[in-house]
């Protein structure tokens, strides 16, 4: 049975109660859950599980998603199988990650209705974000701009709206090349897509605000030549600064 991500309907849930549907080892599969497993650059979500009417409570160390299951990494002798449990994210880690991701997507799309090119890679850390794009020249007069247009577009207030499409539709739509689809694994039957109303439409997986302006401003901190090709960016939020 597969796991129901319910971070990818709802980011903002930070507690819910699941059942334990597998265990092995100090990992535990459940039913549903709230966790981001990681990927696509950003860091797997931070918090707890807690059974027996709290008796019991156990850190999440690691998480991963395997064909479909997510599995939780405890540090603490595992529930067995059937056991009622709680799962509490580090909402503080998690809001971060939320708007650091956004503002993320938000560079991605503004660099390619300037320049065209794809992100080629990139990582986000609780307090900052690095991203790759394949170019050749990116001046520094560029870069002021690009931060201005990014900050500009948080500005507006863009309501941020997520829904699952049947992959063939989501490979018919024209224009979709910021999140490299055929980078995506080939047994998703379904692709969620990001519709930053009014202002573009992508693919993604990962944990999103729901208007723009809830990620406050960033700024681009550092430029690095990568290689001939590939201009790497780094972006911090603003009151991190």
């Amino acid at each position: 049975m597969k796991t129901k991500l319910l971070y990818q309907t709802n980011s903002y849930t930070y507690e819910c109660s699941a059942k334990v549907v597998a265990v092995s080892g100090d990992e535990v599969a459940l039913d549903a859950t709230i966790f981001y497993p990681g990927g696509g650059g950003q860091m797997a979500d931070r918090g707890t599980l807690s059974w027996d009417q709290s008796a019991y409570q156990s850190h999440i160390i690691a998480i991963s998603n395997r064909n479909g299951v997510v599995w939780h990494t405890l540090d603490y002798l595992p529930p067995h199988s059937g056991t009622e449990v709680t799962e509490t994210i580090d909402w503080n880690f998690r809001y971060r990650s939320m708007r650091t991701h956004t503002a993320f997507l938000l560079l991605c799309s503004v660099i390619w209705r300037e320049f065209g090119v794809q992100v080629s890679g990139g990582q986000i850390y609780p307090d900052r974000a690095r991203m790759d794009f394949a170019m050749e020249y990116l001046e520094k007069d560029r870069i002021v701009e690009l931060e201005q247009r990014v900050n500009a577009v948080i500005e507006a207030d863009h309501p941020i709206h997520t829904y699952m499409l049947p992959r063939e539709k989501a490979y018919a739509l024209s224009g979709l090349v910021r999140a490299k689809m055929n980078l995506l694994p080939p047994h998703l039957e379904e692709i969620r897509m990001v519709d930053i109303v009014g202002f573009d439409l992508q693919t993604d997986n990962g944990t999103l605000v729901n208007h723009t302006r809830e990620i406050g401003g960033v700024q681009i901190m550092r430029s690095e030549n990568k290689g001939r090709l590939n201009k790497r960016l780094e972006i911090v939020l603003k009151d991190a600064l």
